[in-house]
């Protein structure tokens, strides 16, 4: 049976933490579960406030969407309509959410749960939550550039950040624990990380050589930029980079010795595979698959 990590706060709880009991937090962290594929069935919500790099305060409820449950939601987070029964709804919570983020920086690993935030708050007729908020996928982009997924429980893994994955509260504590690991990793304040960042010129990929053995084969690379070590080596044979995986890609390159452990859940990963099962002419390898077939092995 479903078990939240943590017992429910109350209102009051939520208006004391506000008013002065506790130290203004430097940021909290929302997390979402939802229903069904509507991003307005909330089922879940994690709160977790960070002050000088540790947990100020957890607020975590169960929340009846007035919706349907589908099994594929379920099997991912554990909650079921059962659950939810006697559970407040949204609109009964979202005095709680309002005293948890307005005026403050709140953090969510992808926009997903901001989203989710605004589509039940229009469905609901509740005001949108006035907070500035910070998407920590972009931070641990930006912190850990080399890791070839930045999804919540890979970054976590990577960091020894513990995580019970899908379930609110749990990721919250975890996208927030990104954030403090980042701040010390870079040496960045919370402000530099809300600072709107320059655009970077893209760098165009290296030109194809003439001929070679992967001639009119065009190449998307997944962990890797499309113009570092790999992408020049690709080239060098004849293959074209390209930007991603799109209908006239042939072939994708995973830049890590393992194609099909955690990268398969990567967007790209999904659009090769996805067309890899409908036939299509596209083959998925790894760089070292790749490499080892390729004449010339030498650095460029």
């Amino acid at each position: 049976m479903f078990q939240p990590l943590h017992a429910n706060l109350s209102a009051n709880a939520a208006a004391t933490a506000r008013n002065g009991d506790t130290e203004e937090p430097d940021f909290v962290v929302i997390d979402v579960e939802t229903a069904c594929s509507r991003v307005s069935s909330i089922c879940q919500i994690g709160i977790v406030g960070f002050r000088n790099g540790a947990v100020a305060f957890e607020y975590e409820t169960l929340v009846d969407p007035q919706d349907h449950f589908s099994s594929f939601n379920t099997r991912i987070h554990g909650i079921a309509a059962s659950h939810v029964l006697g559970q407040p709804c949204f609109a009964d919570v979202h005095g709680i959410l309002q005293a948890h983020l307005n005026g403050r920086t709140t953090v969510a690993h992808s926009y997903f749960d901001k989203g989710a935030l605004a589509a039940a708050c229009r469905i609901n007729d509740r005001a949108m939550l006035e907070t500035t908020w910070l998407d920590s996928v972009r931070v641990a982009k930006r912190a850990w550039p080399e890791l070839p997924s930045h999804r919540l429980n890979i970054v976590a893994k990577h960091l020894g950040i513990p995580l019970k994955h899908h379930d609110a509260l749990s990721d919250a504590r975890a996208a927030g624990m990104i954030v403090v690991k980042a701040i010390d990793h870079t040496g960045l304040q919370l402000s530099d990380w809300l600072a709107p960042q320059p655009r970077k010129r893209a760098t165009a990929p290296p030109t194809p050589a003439p001929d070679g053995t992967l001639k009119g084969q065009r190449i998307a690379i997944l962990g890797e930029s499309r113009n570092g070590r790999l992408a020049q080596q690709i080239a060098a044979n004849g293959g074209r980079i390209m930007a991603s995986v799109g209908a006239t890609t042939t072939m994708l390159v995973v830049a890590a010795d393992e194609p099909f452990g955690y990268v398969r859940y990567d967007a790209e990963f999904k659009k090769a595979e996805a067309r890899r099962l409908a036939g299509d002419d596209i083959h998925i390898v790894s760089a070292s698959a790749l490499l080892s077939t390729l004449p010339d092995r030498r650095d460029v």
